[in-house]
């Protein structure tokens, strides 16, 4: 057994030592816990045993581990540009056995390792078992879906971004990607509005049944498309077509019964 509250207050004690009046960290907090949660539903979904569901409830508090440290560092959270949280996160966790604080034996911990690993990569790395890839798309499903949360009720919330994004185009090779059904690479990205369809994209890596009926629910799609008015009448169309695709196919992968 996983004593999860134990390890969440052991989560609040090392979050405190960092800047939480910094507003990204303050919001990663946040992110973590309601992580947590949607990790602990999506493995009862998929009608796991007691300790997967713990073991998949304590990976989704500390996937994000790494963030603190990564702000401390670089200033900023950018993969891409300067430190990987998910290969932090690890490094964090093996040092000195830290993760002994969260779990206490180490059955887990290689489950538990790849999982933050993969978490925020473009694809989850070849050569792991069938048991280390399905906990690897619980965690990524599990941010996917808070972050489409943060995405309708956080991000593009003042008129000069959304106006800034509202006036740019959508690079072809990215609608192409998208329409395609792809998840769309971060480097790839060039304007504002493909970082919006980049973003929609996201749905294309979603594994589970129970993500897409959350999605389709909370209609987090159109709550982050319709923040915007998109001024070139060709621009606004592909957006259209967006949302129709991304919509479409949130449907479809509920009703086909998918687990």
């Amino acid at each position: 057994m996983i004593d999860l509250e134990k390890a969440k207050q052991e989560f609040i004690k090392f979050t405190n030592e960092y800047d939480l009046e910094n507003q990204g960290l303050r919001r990663k907090y946040g992110h973590s816990l309601r992580v947590m949660k949607n990790s602990n539903e999506i493995a009862k979904s998929l009608n796991l045993d007691n300790e997967e569901i713990e073991a998949a409830t304590l990976i989704g508090l500390l996937h994000d581990i790494g963030r603190f440290e990564q702000v401390r560092l670089c200033s900023e959270m950018e993969d891409l540009r300067g430190i990987d949280h998910g290969d932090l996160g690890v490094e964090i966790l093996e040092k000195d056995s830290y993760i002994r604080k969260y779990i206490k034996d180490d059955e887990w911990d290689n489950i538990i390792l790849k999982a933050i690993k993969n978490h925020n990569k473009y694809k989850i790395e070849d050569g792991l078992t069938e048991q280390e890839v399905l906990f690897c798309k619980i965690i990524r499903d599990a941010d996917k879906l808070d972050i489409f949360f943060e995405g309708a009720e956080m991000f593009w919330n003042s008129e000069e971004e959304r106006n800034k994004i509202s006036n740019s185009k959508i690079t072809p090779e990215i609608l192409k990607e998208f329409e395609n059904l792809s998840s769309i690479d971060r480097h790839a990205i060039v304007t504002s509005s493909d970082g919006i369809v980049s973003f929609i994209g996201f749905i294309f890596d979603i594994n589970f049944k129970y993500d897409f009926e959350v999605l389709k629910k909370e209609k987090y799609v159109d709550i982050i498309l319709d923040k915007f008015n998109f001024k070139d009448e060709e621009t606004n169309k592909q957006i259209e077509s967006v949302r129709k695709i991304a919509n479409s196919y949130i449907n479809e992968n509920i009703y086909k019964g998918m687990n």
